[in-house]
């Protein structure tokens, strides 16, 4: 993924705006319910480090790839580079772990859990955000799987005891948004007449995905500057999940 630089890679490019703002977010809100030991599975770009770490005592961050080095120079900030699951850390070692646009990348959804609950301490929370399956305009091939609500609770309560289910809603200029890109990916994929996107394995649709997402994502900016550059933070809101959340948002409790 770190090759192509591709659309999962979420950065502050203005073009990714819309998804930017939503995902930062998710680091606000997360930041006001964790503390102590920290583990963040997923740095991404890592531009949610600076609004998590001020709350943690120890914040460990584990990827695949290694942010920029500025991003870890911070006394009680630790980077792991590795392939998850599982977790190469002891049992109760973390009070709380978020992960953010992960789980739906990982194969095995189950033992991912698991090794969550594993290193969380007694009472510890786990935050985790993923895609609402029924907000996604067209099959994502990076993706593994993607859930509806009740399909991560389902997956949560296996192994946790508490979950509080909530969603990321936008307000009215984040859904004009929604609807400029929806229509955007309805003139590509008009063009599917085979259906290929659900009938084709992932791994052929990766690349293809990526240019074709990149392109519109483009187009969208340069035919809607004022109303992509304009969405901010504040234009997305946590609420109790319901239908037409973007993300969803749980805390599980161990």
């Amino acid at each position: 993924m770190a090759k192509i630089n591709t659309a999962e890679r979420v950065s502050a490019e203005a073009s990714d705006n819309f998804v930017f703002q939503r995902s930062l977010l998710a680091y606000h809100a997360a930041s006001a319910r964790i503390a102590g030991d920290v583990l963040e599975i997923g740095t991404g770009a890592g531009y949610g480090i600076e609004v998590a770490v001020p709350r943690a005592r120890r914040f460990v961050t584990v990827d695949k790839h290694a942010p920029a080095p500025e991003l870890l120079d911070r006394p009680n900030v630790e980077f792991r580079q590795a392939v998850v699951p599982p977790l190469d850390f002891p049992d109760r070692s973390f009070d709380c772990v978020i992960s953010f646009q992960v789980i739906e990348h990982i194969k095995r959804d189950a033992e991912f859990v698991r090794e969550i609950h594993r290193v969380l301490r007694p009472g510890g929370r786990f935050i985790v955000t993923t895609p609402n399956a029924p907000m996604s305009l067209t099959r994502n091939p990076w993706h593994v799987r993607e859930y509806t609500a009740e399909q991560l609770r389902r997956l949560l309560a296996a192994r946790f005891s508490e979950i509080e289910t909530l969603g990321v809603f936008g307000n009215e200029k984040v859904m004009d948004y929604y609807a400029e890109n929806r229509r955007g990916v309805e003139r590509i994929t008009r063009f599917d007449i085979l259906d290929l996107q659900h009938r084709l394995p992932r791994w052929m649709l990766q690349i293809p995905y990526d240019i074709l997402n990149r392109m519109n994502r483009r187009k969208l900016l340069r035919e809607n500057t004022g109303l992509t550059t304009s969405i901010r933070m504040d234009d997305y809101r946590i609420e109790p999940v319901g239908d037409g959340c973007f993300d969803l948002f749980y805390i599980a409790v161990k």
